[in-house]
């Protein structure tokens, strides 16, 4: 069985510390994939935590599809993150950034079908200036996350219902810092990478365009759930 190592804390979140430490060695490969965990019980000595510390964590983790719990043999590794992961952001904070793509699959998916139904001219035109601004940002090597933010918030004022948009405003800190870390990934790994992104905002665009709220909710909760796999997955669009 693999040692895994962990080492104590601060005394919040310990949830999420433990998921990072994890995490970490997952990515390093000191965890390799089809490694199986320790138990439940060495977990909880080697970190000093309760059962229910744990269980959060590698509930998450198979969440996230990092993990896989068989039963009757105990939890394996799955697959493995980028290598850039832990480079591009905290590890005790990368549960945090995931669960924020979960929250905004369900709010951005509902104000994209709105958006379809009730968008201006002049929203619209909001909408592609910021995937335009995406596009020339990335041509020109940098990151486009302050274009990539405002393309969702102008989708969701196209909704036409102004709460939207200041829910986006509301979890504006973590959406940019998970914003940051995919983009970042993103520009790394790939040419290609980065079109499939520019494409799913196209699509989301087309689909606002021809009035389709259907495939305007499909393409929103399509290209989030995309970019919270592009994260942990490090075969995904390579």
């Amino acid at each position: 069985m693999t040692t895994l190592k962990l080492l104590p804390g601060k005394k919040e979140r310990l949830g999420d510390q433990l998921y990072g430490q994890i995490l970490e060695q997952i990515v390093s490969g000191a965890l390799k994939e089809g490694a199986k965990l320790p138990s439940e019980r060495t977990i909880c000595q080697s970190f000093q935590v309760s059962r229910p510390v744990v269980r959060e964590a590698l509930t998450r983790l198979q969440a996230d599809g990092l993990v896989v719990s068989r039963q009757g043999a105990g939890t394996f590794v799955e697959k493995r993150p980028p290598s850039d992961l832990v480079r591009f952001a905290d590890s005790a904070d990368v549960a945090e950034l995931l669960r924020c793509c979960e929250i905004r699959m369900s709010i951005e998916g509902h104000a994209a079908a709105l958006a379809a139904r009730r968008h201006t001219p002049q929203q619209l035109s909001e909408i592609i200036k910021a995937l335009d601004h995406m596009r020339v940002s990335f041509a020109a090597g940098t990151l486009p996350i302050a274009a990539d933010f405002n393309f969702h918030v102008a989708v969701a004022k196209a909704s036409g219902n102004e709460l939207f948009a200041s829910m986006l405003e509301m979890l504006h800190p973590i959406i940019e810092r998970s914003m940051a870390v995919g983009l970042r990934i993103t520009r790394e790994i790939s040419k290609e990478r980065i079109e499939r992104v520019l494409g799913e905002h196209q699509e989301i665009c087309n689909a606002i365009a021809r009035g389709d709220p259907d495939a305007a909710d499909l393409a929103m909760r399509y290209h989030i759930d995309r970019s919270r796999q592009r994260v942990t997955d490090n075969q995904r669009d390579t």
